[in-house]
């Protein structure tokens, strides 16, 4: 009887180290230290703002530029800045600036790159009158350089006519632009 009783303590005791030894193995200090990677949410917005407006100065106290936007987000993950309908007066110091207009825009992180989308327009009125605009569907502006470019189809009005083509350089700050290809004209004869 003594030696019923002292195998069936052995064997509990074995069967027990044995699931203790399991359970060790499964629940190791090393599965607490890994922690899942949790799942960024590439479109999350960290901050807005609803009418929106902004006035930039060159160092000599003139005015460089003056937004207003009905809405801006700023997505976390990306550092990309979302605006929509921006307004754009570029003035560069002087007193006849470019007016930039779109549906939506997209900013990269350091301000030196803006995407806009969706009817676009830029146009500026000289000292002698004379106005030039330019449509497209999309175009990337480099605010700082004053450059423009597009490979989307661009329509210019200004200067007594129409030139349309597909695909734009446009050196803003000497007024010049360079169609790419397809480059059609009318002009009114005087």
């Amino acid at each position: 009887m003594f030696s019923k009783k002292v195998r069936i303590i052995a064997l509990s005791s074995v069967i027990a180290a044995l699931l203790a030894a399991v359970g060790y193995w499964n629940i190791s200090p090393e599965t607490f230290l890994d922690q899942p990677v949790a799942k960024v949410d590439e479109n999350a917005i960290d901050y807005y703002a609803i009418n929106a407006r902004s006035v930039q100065y060159l160092p000599d106290g003139k005015v460089q530029y003056e937004m207003t936007a009905d809405k801006v987000e700023h997505l976390k993950a990306s550092e990309v800045t979302l605006v929509t309908k921006p307004d754009l007066q570029m003035y560069r110091g002087t007193q006849f600036p470019w007016h930039v207009q779109s549906a939506r825009a997209e900013v990269n992180p350091d301000g030196t790159e803006v995407e806009l989308i969706d009817a676009v327009r830029v146009a500026r009125t000289d000292e002698k009158k004379r106005q030039t605009i330019i449509t497209s569907t999309r175009m990337t502006v480099f605010p700082q350089k004053q450059y423009a470019q597009t490979e989307q189809a661009v329509r210019i009005d200004g200067a007594g006519g129409t030139t349309t083509g597909k695909g734009m350089k446009a050196y803003l700050k000497d007024g010049r632009m360079d169609l790419l290809s397809n480059v059609r004209g009318q002009y009114e004869a005087r």
